[in-house]
């Protein structure tokens, strides 16, 4: 995904689940809910809620993606880290006000705690990706012992309301560090920022299907 600017303003569409690197197409059969400025009482979004079909698409993605992010050399999944995160001080205020107003936070706490500590958490573990590795013990001289260190494969993480991006930068930044993929559940009443998140890793080179948001 080649963009410039990350859309954070511009909710007059649907939002769906983003799965395999894109949004999901609306389907006006499907059941919406709404996410609202607590401080205001203002719709923000609306938003398509995922069904068990389309969760299990994204376990199938997930699994596509992890091969290839696990396969990769260590220092390419923390160059694409790293990406991230630059990604993420670009788009600091613009996050950081999306969040103010779906969450209700005082914008002081997202501009300059929220959204700076969590790419502080993916800047660290990119760092760690290229230490993970085994070791070799020694036992007797006709032995020859050693450890691997493998993903586990595809996780999930839960997210919680009042700390949205946070959590979700929290939760997947050891999981893809690792070599593993990650489908994500925001909390329903404040999703927006973890959706943004997902756009992020792909504009970084996240392989489709590697963070999945449902």
């Amino acid at each position: 995904m080649n963009t410039t600017t990350l859309n954070t303003t511009d909710f007059s569409q649907i939002q769906t689940a983003y799965i395999n690197g894109q949004y999901l197409p609306i389907d006006s059969n499907l059941e919406t809910f709404d996410t609202i400025n607590p401080a205001t009482g203002e719709v923000l979004a609306t938003v398509q809620q995922t069904t068990t079909e389309q969760i299990n698409e994204a376990v199938q993605s997930a699994k596509q993606g992890q091969k290839i992010w696990a396969n990769m050399l260590a220092v390419e999944r923390s160059r694409i880290l790293l990406k991230a995160v630059e990604l993420l001080r670009k788009y600091n205020d613009e996050l950081a006000i999306l969040e103010s107003k779906d969450t209700g936070k005082g914008i002081s706490e997202t501009l300059y705690v929220d959204i700076v500590t969590g790419a502080d958490v993916i800047e660290y573990y990119a760092g760690l990706a290229q230490s993970i590795e085994g070791r070799q013990i020694p036992l007797r001289e006709t032995s020859f012992i050693y450890t691997k260190e493998e993903p586990l494969g595809v996780v999930a993480g839960i997210g919680a309301w009042n700390y949205p991006i946070q959590i979700a930068m929290w939760k997947s930044a050891p999981a893809l560090a690792s070599g593993n993929a990650m489908i994500f559940k925001p909390s329903e009443v404040t999703p927006l920022t973890a959706l943004k998140l997902a756009e992020i890793f792909t504009e970084a080179g996240l392989p489709n299907g590697v963070f999945n948001v449902v």
